[in-house]
């Protein structure tokens, strides 16, 4: 998916795009922290905005039996992290009453690696931002007081920050949501890379197939050097300049595939002709390239309807969902709503999502009065509704939405939404089935925490997570028929649309549409 650096308690979808579009960003940023040279310190962090002091510790009284470092683990083993109990109790306190700011006190040894300690840090503050948001109140039915303890514990002797961020990685796995991690600051600035719209990469969409972890290709940016070099959707990633990617996440793949453009990269490819065969893995040398992403693009179809009359079709192709896919999406349909287009087909496919806003404020392009969009679950089991006030619909007139297995998050919000509200009919695919939420929160070391801290439903209320939303009819190449004449701005588009089943069967359920006399 299209890296985008959300606000918090916006949607992040589960797949890396190798070049990060345009965004803007807004982050609770918490003071810098200084650590003084003591051995233990309490951190007090203020979650209404992580605001983050340090105030020191006594030292604790040395036994001469046992090594330093074997001190300072029975230390905390003992009693030290009991304190992080009764912090815990101190929160939830806070919480109760409005009048205090939210805070929680978590005592911890001092690494004598700087950079360790830095992480050290980190460490409390990801544990506390999962402490307070993460959907699952259990934390997987495991104790998370503990699992600071364990993990503190082994970030001790370390001596490197990558060696640190691994131990993080590795408390969070326990949570068994995959779309919870960390990612460390240099990641993160890749992750934000691209504010002008100028893009460095190979044009590849990628995501962690949650089943097995393998890398598959979502698809490729038109015209992208990935797309020249042959790459298709589903092929599985095996290698990236001669590294193994078996355990490697989508965000870390993406970010050994972005890079300085005129430079090569080495990627060695399964294609998703023969999964099963070893002869369909290749290696191919890919240069990287400045890509200019665009959300939208739109063109005109001429349609001889089945009594012979011609009409206009509107076509939008909607890639990501950005902060501006609203508005570019508004001055498409209002530019060829000036031409007399009379119906529209929207397409989803290989959209794998974006911002959740982004995809609200696109629903109500079409939708008029004070339909609900999407309905959300949070931590403890409480449903809220996210509705429209006193919409207007740019446009009334029928309405197809694309949707295959490469639409997921944002895409199967805006899908759920036309179709449930009776807007639009759904032809394609079954969709990814991605229905959490994820917040974006910045550290104070520049890495960024990505938690899921909700879940959502459709307006029918329908389950999506893992699940999907089947389409109303299925497009097969069975039922493609013969290319017709096509009036489009981008010229390039003719024989792929000419030739696209899925728009031709999208043509034939306007007819039924229009032949009623009514919208969707």
């Amino acid at each position: 998916m299209v890296m985008e650096a959300l606000r918090p308690n916006l949607n992040l979808k589960p797949t890396h795009c190798t070049c990060t579009p345009t965004i803007s960003t807004e982050f609770l940023r918490p003071t810098s922290l200084s650590l003084r040279s003591h051995r233990f310190s309490s951190l007090i962090i203020r979650s209404k905005r992580w605001r983050s002091k340090l105030s020191c510790m006594s030292r604790h009284k040395s036994d001469p039996s046992i090594s330093e470092e074997q001190q300072l683990i029975k230390s905390i083993g003992k009693g030290l992290f009991g304190f992080a109990a009764a912090a815990a109790a101190l929160l939830s306190v806070c919480y109760d009453s409005p009048a205090f700011s939210e805070s929680l006190t978590v005592a911890f040894p001092v690494s004598r690696a700087q950079e360790v300690n830095t992480v050290q840090r980190t460490l409390v503050e990801a544990w506390g931002l999962i402490r307070e948001t993460f959907i699952d109140p259990t934390f997987n039915h495991q104790d998370w007081d503990s699992k600071l303890q364990q993990t503190m514990v082994e970030m001790l002797p370390l001596r490197s920050s990558d060696a640190a961020y691994n131990k993080i990685s590795a408390m969070l796995s326990t949570l068994g949501d995959p779309f919870t991690r960390i990612i460390s600051p240099k990641e993160y600035q890749s992750f934000r890379i691209g504010s002008d719209g100028n893009l460095q990469g190979v044009g590849l969409f990628i995501n962690a197939e949650p089943r097995t972890g393998h890398l598959v290709v979502l698809s490729c940016v038109d015209g992208s050097p990935a797309a020249r070099a042959g790459i298709h959707e589903g092929d599985e990633l095996i290698e990236i300049n001669g590294e193994r990617l078996d355990g490697v996440d989508s965000e870390a793949a993406a970010q050994k595939l972005r890079g300085r453009a005129g430079t090569i990269v080495t990627v060695k490819v399964h294609s998703s002709k023969d999964l099963g065969s070893d002869s369909s893995i290749r290696e191919v040398k890919i240069p990287r390239e400045y890509i200019k992403l665009s959300p939208i693009s739109s063109a005109i179809i001429p349609h001889r309807t089945a009594d012979g009359h011609l009409t206009k079709t509107g076509y939008v192709k909607l890639s990501a969902f950005s902060q501006t896919a609203a508005a570019d999406m508004e001055n498409a349909i209002q530019e060829m709503e000036s031409q007399d287009v009379r119906a529209y087909i929207l397409d989803l496919r290989n959209n794998p999502g974006g911002l959740v806003k982004a995809g609200l404020d696109v629903a109500q392009i079409w939708l008029d009065g004070d339909e609900t969009l999407v309905n959300t679950i949070d931590r403890d089991g409480n449903m809220s509704h996210i509705s429209m006030v006193n919409g207007h619909a740019i446009t009334n007139d029928p309405l197809v939405v694309l949707v295959n297995e490469g639409s997921a998050s944002a895409s199967e919000i805006l899908a759920g939404a036309l179709h449930d509200n009776g807007r639009a009919i759904l032809v394609g695919h079954k969709t990814f089935g991605k229905g959490k939420i994820q917040s974006v929160t910045e550290l104070h070391d520049g890495s960024a925490l990505i938690v899921t801290v909700a879940k959502y439903l459709s307006p029918a209320l329908h389950d999506i997570d893992q699940v999907g939303i089947t389409p109303d009819v299925q497009c097969t190449t069975d039922m493609l028929n013969s290319p017709k004449d096509s009036l489009l701005k981008d010229k390039s588009s003719i024989s792929s649309l000419e030739t696209d089943s899925c728009i031709m069967v999208a043509e034939h359920e306007l007819d039924i549409q229009q032949s009623k006399g009514t919208a969707t």
